[in-house]
C-alpha cells in the first residue's frame, strides 16, 4: 500500500468522526504512517512502547485509543486534534501476529474553559492558564529553559511575561493548527515600532506596539496582508484566548472550530 496524505485522508474517512480502528495491510510500514501523521498533526505522545504502557496515560492523554486493544498494543502513538484523538502503531491480533493499526477516538475538551472572561474582569487574570484549559493542554512544559536573557539582549528589549510563559508551556507549534506562535519575536519589515510574536497562514501578523517601558502593557496590533493595522489593548495570551473562543472577535476562530487545541511542530516525541 502506497502511503500519501490523500491515502491517509481516505483511511480517516473510513473511521469517521465517531472513531474506531483499522488494521492495515501487511506491506504498510508503521513508521511511514507515523511520519505522515507527525507531518500533519505535530509531535505525538507515545502511549505504548515495546508493549509497555506509559503510566501517565489517562483520559486527558489519549487513553481512549487503548480501549479496543487491551494489553495487545505493541507500540501506539497519539495526536490531539480538536475533539479527536488519532492513534497509530502496531498491535497483536487474535493469532498473535503483529499488525499496523490506525485508530480514532473522541477527545473531551474541558467545558469549564469554553468561554474566556469578558472585558472588565480581573486585570491580573492568568491568561496562559486559561489558554491551557481552552486547548485541553495537559503536557509538561515544552521549553522550560528558554534563554530569555540572551534573546532579550539580541532584541534590545525585555519581552512580555505572558508571551514567555506561552513559549515555555507550548513550545513550537500553532493554535488550532492555524495561529503560529513564534519562538523568538522579530521586527517588522519597516522600522515602525512593531515586534512580531505570531502569525497565520492568511498572512496576518500578530505584533506588539513597542511603547513605554513596561512590556506587559504593550498593546497587540494585527497587521493584515495589505498592511492595515488593528490595535487591541490587551496582552498576547489574552488576545489568543479571545480569538479562540469569542465569536464576535474580529479575528475569531470560534466560528470555524468548536473545540481548540495546540498542534506541536516536529520537535521530538513526548513519552
Amino acid at each position: 500500500m502506497e502511503l500519501t496524505q490523500a491515502a491517509l485522508n481516505d483511511l480517516l474517512d473510513q473511521l469517521g468522526p465517531a472513531g474506531g480502528h483499522l488494521y492495515l495491510p501487511g506491506d504498510l510500514d508503521p513508521e511511514e504512517l507515523t511520519d505522515l501523521l507527525t507531518d500533519r498533526y505535530g509531535a505525538p505522545r507515545t502511549l505504548v512502547l515495546d508493549g509497555r504502557t506509559d503510566p501517565a496515560v489517562d483520559a486527558s492523554r489519549g487513553a481512549a485509543l487503548l480501549s479496543p486493544f487491551g494489553d495487545r498494543a505493541v507500540t501506539l502513538r497519539a495526536w490531539a486534534y480538536g475533539d479527536q484523538w488519532v492513534g497509530a502503531g502496531t498491535t497483536r491480533d487474535a493469532e498473535g501476529g503483529e499488525r499496523a493499526v490506525l485508530a480514532v477516538a473522541r477527545r473531551e475538551v474541558p467545558g469549564a474553559w469554553a468561554v474566556a472572561p469578558r472585558d472588565g474582569e480581573e486585570e491580573d487574570a492568568d491568561w496562559v492558564g486559561r489558554l491551557r484549559g481552552i486547548t485541553g493542554w495537559a503536557e509538561a512544559a515544552r521549553r522550560p529553559d528558554v534563554d530569555w536573557v540572551g534573546m532579550e539582549s539580541r532584541l534590545g528589549t525585555a519581552l512580555p511575561g505572558d508571551y514567555k510563559r506561552m513559549v515555555e508551556t507550548f513550545g513550537a507549534g500553532a493554535f488550532d493548527a492555524f495561529l503560529d506562535l513564534r519562538q523568538e519575536p522579530r521586527t517588522g519589515p519597516r522600522a515602525d515600532g512593531l515586534l512580531i510574536w505570531a502569525g497565520t497562514e492568511h498572512e496576518e501578523l500578530y505584533c506588539w506596539r513597542v511603547e513605554g517601558d513596561d512590556p506587559d502593557r504593550w498593546p497587540v496590533v494585527v497587521r493584515s496582508f495589505d498592511d492595515g493595522d488593528v490595535r487591541f489593548d490587551c496582552g498576547a495570551a489574552e488576545f489568543v484566548c479571545r480569538v479562540l473562543v469569542d465569536p464576535e472577535h474580529p479575528f475569531t476562530m470560534a466560528r470555524y472550530f468548536g473545540t481548540h487545541w495546540f498542534m506541536n511542530y516536529r520537535t521530538g516525541q513526548s513519552i
